[in-house]
């Protein structure tokens, strides 16, 4: 028996034993080796190799030991960021539930076993503020689109966009069409943003200038809306366009959620109160395997 196989066995046994909700591989494994009923999820993360990035270096035995103990600890640090930041994307993505998840890290240079319990990460917490104002149905249907949109765009090209969640009515009088809105006069079911059916819709207009506008039932009340907003004193990442800074500033002008997708990168902002909660990379997504 290998290390390999010495490490993934240990996590297994952790995992059953802490009644784990998953586990999550980050590395070069052989997957065949994880046997579990619990659900086993891949996330791919490059990482460069310690030793060598180290061995054209000139520095000292000292300065070398010196900087491969540093190095491992940056590359660890950022495994079980990875890990955590994973854990809580699928959680909110629906795949995950709530409780301990186990992380299994490889890379060329170490082993670790990550354990992570859910309701202290950061991203969680964050998401479940936000439920406090809107209901965990709608927000997450919400992201699940943005999340689709990211990761796929519109025939084959990056599409930005931004929703704007909850206190419709004050929304919708601190704004206006910028093109006639194509949820005019649309069913109920046919502007519900929790039907999954109606998500290409969405990922249509998405291409459209201006902003989607969804109420607090999750009814997409417009689509194309460009929002009359003080943005003088809102502050976002360098690099961001119009649409994020007006989604901020509504926020802080209203009771609602903003959730914007960049047009270059596909990173997904969610802003409350005029201020940015967090951002999350698109492609941070798992892969299940069993």
């Amino acid at each position: 028996m290998d290390s390999t196989e010495v490490v993934v066995n240990a996590a297994i046994r952790l995992a059953e034993g802490l009644k784990s909700t998953a586990i999550i591989v980050s590395g070069d494994f052989n997957i065949d080796m994880i046997e579990t009923s619990i659900p086993v999820y891949f996330a791919s993360r490059k990482q460069k190799n310690i030793i060598d990035h180290l061995v054209a270096s000139s520095k000292t035995k000292e300065e070398k030991s010196k900087e491969i103990l540093d190095k491992i600890n940056q590359q660890a640090a950022g495994k079980i960021d990875h890990i955590e930041n994973i854990s809580a994307i699928e959680f909110m993505m629906e795949e995950v539930e709530e409780g301990t998840i186990v992380g299994i890290i490889e890379s060329k240079d170490s082993y670790a076993i990550v354990i992570h319990n859910l309701s202290d990460n950061h991203m969680v917490q964050i998401m479940k503020e936000c439920e406090e104002r809107i209901s965990p149905e709608i927000l997450r249907a919400a992201m699940k689109v943005a999340f689709d949109i990211s990761n796929t765009g519109r025939e084959g090209k990056q599409v930005g966009t931004a929703f704007i969640v909850g206190d419709v009515e004050e929304v919708m009088i601190r704004s206006h069409q910028m093109i006639l809105n194509p949820y005019t006069g649309q069913k109920d079911e046919d502007r519900n943003i929790l039907d999954r059916k109606n998500w290409e819709s969405v990922k249509e207009f998405a291409q459209l200038d201006g902003v989607f506008v969804i109420s607090e039932e999750g009814m997409i009340e417009a689509a194309g809306r460009y929002l009359d907003v003080d943005a003088r004193d809102i502050s976002v990442d360098k690099g961001l366009g119009g649409r994020h800074v007006s989604a901020a500033a509504i926020t802080r002008d209203t009771v609602s959620i903003a959730i914007t997708v960049s047009e270059s990168g596909g990173v997904i902002h969610i802003y409350m109160d005029g201020k940015e909660l967090l951002h999350i990379e698109s492609a941070q997504r798992a892969i299940r395997l069993n």
